[in-house]
């Protein structure tokens, strides 16, 4: 029985966070797969998606994408190496705090961003497509909802990454 305020799961699901953590597993291995082999995201493994989708536009400092992710200031620091050394990341100095650096996106993880967001644009149409669309609409807005009262200054940081002019469209 609950403690007075508290309210237990509702019967027939999962506890909230075990329906977030299993909907990220499913989610993180489906874009994974669709990136395998890709050559606009060459290198890229299932574990820099810690990376991708932590960083925020404007840079992150190392350890706020470890804290953020989970994981330890060791682990992402290889991530980090690791898609510095692939040219999708570099280190710049913190314009804030000189004596710290932040994790920045190169153009080549702005391109890799881009064809994330157009992926994940699909995964979200073949979820959506499982159930009513308008449920589906509903889900994403009503979790973007309790995000944005839970923690105001989330979506401060994350813009999404302007389409790339092909050579045809560029003035």
């Amino acid at each position: 029985m609950a403690a007075s305020g508290e309210k237990e799961a509702t019967p027939g699901r999962l506890p909230i966070g075990q329906l977030l953590g299993n909907l990220l597993r499913l989610f993180r291995a489906e874009l994974a797969r669709r990136g395998e082999g890709g050559d606009d995201l060459e290198g890229i493994r299932p574990a820099h998606l810690q990376v991708f989708g932590t960083i925020k536009a404007g840079g992150t400092r190392l350890t706020d994408l470890a804290a953020w992710s989970d994981i330890s200031l060791s682990a992402m620091a290889e991530l980090v190496d690791d898609l510095e050394q692939l040219d999708y990341v570099e280190r710049r100095p913190d314009p804030s705090d000189g004596r710290a650096k932040l994790v920045c996106l190169t153009e080549r993880g702005w391109d890799a961003m881009r064809e994330g967001r157009r992926q994940i644009g699909q995964i979200e149409a073949e979820w959506a497509a499982t159930m009513d669309s308008h449920q589906f609409d509903s889900l994403a807005s009503d979790l973007q909802l309790l995000l944005d009262r839970l923690d105001p200054n989330v979506r401060e940081g994350y813009v999404a990454p302007v389409p790339r002019l092909g050579k045809h469209e560029a003035a």
